[in-house]
C-alpha cells in the first residue's frame, strides 16, 4: 500500500497530539511520607511536623522550597527532587538531606 502525503500529515499530527497529551497525563506523583526512601531520609511533607528530637539538624524555616536539591520553580507548591526520582516533593516539606540554596 502506497502512503500519500495527506496520510503522512494526518498520522504526524495525531502522533504529535498523542505525545503532548501523554506528558500531561503522566504528571509526577507526590512522595508519600510512608515511602521507604522518604522514611529513610526522614521526609515529611509538612516541615513543621519533623521530629526535632530525632532530627536535631532541622531548624525552623528549612523547607524543600529553599533547598538546593529542589527542582521546582520558585513559589511552586511542589517540584522534583533528585533523591526521589520520578516523584515530586512538597515545597513545604523537609528531609535530612536539606542543603540551603545559595
Amino acid at each position: 500500500m502506497k502512503n500519500s502525503r495527506r496520510q503522512f500529515m494526518i498520522l504526524s499530527a495525531a502522533g504529535a497530539c498523542t505525545l503532548a497529551l501523554n506528558s500531561k497525563v503522566q504528571a509526577q506523583a507526590m512522595v508519600a511520607d510512608t515511602d521507604p526512601q522518604a522514611t529513610a531520609l526522614g521526609y515529611k511533607s509538612d516541615a513543621t511536623k519533623v521530629d526535632k528530637a530525632k532530627y536535631a539538624k532541622y531548624a525552623a524555616g528549612q523547607e524543600c522550597g529553599n533547598c538546593a536539591l529542589f527542582q521546582g520553580k520558585a513559589g511552586a507548591a511542589a517540584g522534583g527532587c533528585p533523591l526521589f526520582a520520578g516523584k515530586q516533593v512538597s515545597s513545604k516539606g523537609w528531609c535530612s538531606a536539606y542543603a540551603k540554596k545559595a
